[in-house]
């Protein structure tokens, strides 16, 4: 019987499982957004909030219990530098799970998990991209002109 037993094993081992839900959380942290199956991503979503809770903290100690958890230093950097200054209004609630798809070889039900400010953050970045590549466009014009 598994009476409140919680979480998903994935047919792995431990240590296997401890892998690839770091590196999921990783991926989360890099790219912000990630598409996995339901399944993974339900189990991403509890721990990455724990993580991204411990980013909002801010302290040295939430430092190394985040680095225990995903230790990828540049995911955790992020983290604390970019990622939870943004979210520090909030009471958790930072991901959202959206179902998508069946995949196509085996017909597992496919989720992204995304910040809940994604769209947000990808506007600013595009309008930056936008304004960059103005400006370059208006200094090449004008070595031109000259």
């Amino acid at each position: 019987m598994r009476h409140r037993v919680s979480g998903k094993l994935f047919g792995r081992t431990a240590n296997q499982r401890k892998a690839l839900l770091r590196g999921l959380i990783a991926s989360l942290l890099e790219h912000q957004r990630i598409e996995t199956t339901l399944a993974k991503a339900k189990e991403v979503k509890k721990l990455a909030e724990r993580v991204i809770t411990l980013g909002v903290r801010g302290d040295l100690h939430a430092k190394r219990v985040a680095l225990s958890h995903v230790p990828n230093r540049s995911s955790v950097a992020k983290l604390f530098n970019e990622i939870a200054p943004r979210l520090s209004g909030r009471n958790g609630g930072y991901l959202r799970l959206v179902q998508t798809r069946n995949r196509v070889n085996d017909s597992a039900p496919m989720a992204v998990l995304e910040f809940v400010d994604y769209e947000e953050v990808k506007a600013k970045e595009a309008k930056k991209e936008t304004k960059k590549s103005k400006s370059k466009e208006t200094k090449e014009e004008a070595k031109g002109n000259v």
